[in-house]
């Protein structure tokens, strides 16, 4: 079967017998769409009447909303590389068709909709019951899906009843509701707060149940820098613009007629409290506690009460040990460490081989643990904390540079710099502590590279590719290929020009100032101090290809430190083979 990057999935099937097919039909879906899914319900339509159809509106019922939620839940377990979106243009209430705005009466769509990715197939679980009549189903689907949405010039429809098929005798014990849906109280104005970063199911959810419930404005508070301070690996959270963009285009998709206000959110409430235009806000089970202080607040502000609805949350079935039941936007973030996140900088000013890495993190950050397993693994540690040393030692050139710049009262009794004296020069003083540096971190750099050239020198003599311990599923450098320079300063003293990618290292303030405190055997104002006068994890994130974080058990860490370099395989042997 080809392979599209766009699709879309026509459902046909009745509301109440669709929880049976979701998670097969998206199954067969993610075999033929490899990026972005959109679906379509228009429950009974008959494709094989011989008669062209037209879209119509359904109206909003709670077992829509039921099976939107299931279908958002599935798509996680069954196909969660795809980025499913629920189309909710032909929901509403029949009265619709009335609005002056509709050029045709009970018509959706006047015009075809535009959607942020053009469809290239159309998928329909639609029950075939004569295999003669296939091509003229496959062209009738896509007459109506082309009166719906833009789609691409090449369409190509697919229908699935060859598997649906299989269902069939699942679902004869299936019986119709003998009650007629229960229709969906609909409000002209809803909202919702969140974080909002990476949208996932939940997301999808939360925001699709909501566009079914808004008739006129959707308002999202999105959570703005006060309100991450907290949240779990918060240097990885998507910055406040692109998490917008994301939801706009998503919104647009799923329901373009919607006045969709987004707001910073800078506090637990919001415009929520203030709003008297506002009828509705979503909660989950999680969040209703937030929902009823809401309330609390706008009574405080004599205002009405907005209705709470209730969606649930969704459990997700790849969880690890340090992650939540849920599907959650921390989880996801957890799953990002270890991973390239973004692409090596140009580095063919650098030999291909060794490949180096730079390690670098704040104080506390556990960096040069992370360093003695990546040397455990085979690779050359590079620990500049001890070359820091050595460039001080007496009858080196920065030994001289320092004595000439600071004075000889630094010398101790053997003519040592006293490396205590010295920093009571530079402390508080960023003139003199740069007039340092700037000597001592170019001969740092240039011990580095000498022993990069040693790496090179002696792993070409014995270079053998890289194995897997069969015992430990562990993989490991051969033949100094790796080295990895470990340097608290790496990116303030611009050293990323040694290396052909920075690994980061990151854990929360808090936790930094306790391994501090514990180790060192300073105050916490000590401990603080040294953190703020590192460069942020945020900031050392911005220039970061991996990050790493050592705020679990250390086993959490091992599986972070082994799953960064098979990434690295394909990198390090091309550059491999490139200099064969």
């Amino acid at each position: 079967m080809s392979m599209f990057s766009t699709g879309i999935l026509v459902l046909t099937s009745p509301l109440h017998t669709l929880p049976l097919r979701i998670a097969p039909v998206l199954s067969l879906a993610a075999q033929l769409v490899e990026r972005t899914l959109y679906v379509h319900f228009h429950p009974g339509l008959n494709l094989g009447s011989g008669n062209q159809p037209r879209p119509v509106f359904i109206p909003p019922v709670v077992d829509l909303s039921t099976v939107i939620s299931r279908l958002y839940s599935n798509a996680a377990n069954v196909c969660g590389h795809l980025d499913v979106r629920v189309l909710l243009t032909n929901i509403h209430a029949q009265s619709a068709a009335s609005n002056g705005n509709q050029a045709i009466p009970n018509c959706p769509f006047p015009t075809p909709q535009s959607l942020s990715h053009s469809p290239e197939v159309v998928l329909t679980d639609f029950p075939l019951q004569d295999p003669g009549q296939s091509h003229q189903v496959k062209q009738c689907l896509q007459r109506y899906t082309g009166r719906c949405y833009v789609c691409s010039p090449s369409l190509h429809s697919e229908l699935l009843y060859p598997q649906i098929m299989k269902l069939q005798e699942k679902e004869e014990g299936l019986k119709e509701p003998e009650e007629k849906a229960k229709p969906l109280e609909t409000y002209s104005d809803v909202v919702v707060g969140g974080t909002f970063d990476r949208l996932h199911g939940a997301h999808r959810t939360l925001l699709n149940i909501s566009c079914l419930l808004a008739d006129r404005r959707f308002l999202i508070g999105v959570c703005d820098q006060a309100m991450l301070k907290k949240k779990v690996l918060k240097e990885l959270i998507q910055p406040y613009s692109l998490r917008v963009q994301k939801l706009e285009e998503f919104l647009l998709d799923v329901k373009p007629s919607l006045n969709v206000e987004i707001v910073p959110l800078d506090d637990p409430f919001g415009a929520s409290i203030v709003d008297p235009l506002l009828q509705c806000i979503v909660v989950s089970e999680e969040t209703r506690k937030g929902g009823e202080a809401v309330n609390k607040r706008r009574a405080e502000n004599g205002l009405p009460a907005l209705i709470l609805h209730e969606i649930q949350l969704l459990k997700d079935a790849h969880h690890t040990e340090i992650e939540e039941e849920k599907i959650s936007s921390s989880s996801l973030r957890s799953r990002l460490l270890g991973t390239l996140l973004t692409p090596p900088k140009d580095t063919s000013h650098l030999p291909p081989l060794p490949y180096v890495i730079g390690l670098t993190g704040g104080s506390g950050s556990g960096k040069s643990s992370i360093a003695r397993q990546l040397e455990a693994l085979g690779a050359v540690r590079i620990d500049c904390d001890k070359l820091g040393h050595e460039v001080y030692q007496p009858g080196t050139a920065a030994y001289h540079r320092v004595l000439e710049e600071f004075g000889s009262d630094l010398l101790n009794e053997d003519k040592t710099i006293n490396r205590r004296a010295l920093g009571k020069k530079v402390f508080g003083n960023q003139e003199r502590l740069k007039a340092l540096t700037d000597i001592v971190w170019p001969e740092i750099a240039l011990l580095v590279k000498s022993i990069i050239s040693q790496a090179r020198e002696e792993g070409t003599a014995q270079y053998e590719p890289r194995f897997i311990d069969p015992n430990t599923a562990e993989l490991f450098f051969a033949g100094k290929q790796v080295c990895v320079v470990d340097a608290a300063v790496l990116l303030e003293a611009s050293w990323t020009d040694m290396v052909h990618e920075v690994w980061v290292t990151v854990i929360p303030e808090e936790e930094a100032v306790t391994r501090i405190t514990e180790r060192d055997g300073v105050s916490k104002e000590e401990a603080l101090r040294r953190l703020q006068s590192q460069w942020s994890n945020s900031k050392q994130v911005e220039h970061a290809n991996v990050v790493l974080s050592t705020l679990w058990q250390p086993e959490v860490t091992r599986k972070q430190v082994r799953h960064s370099p098979c990434h690295q395989c394909g990198v390090y042997r091309s550059a491999l083979h490139e200099s064969i």
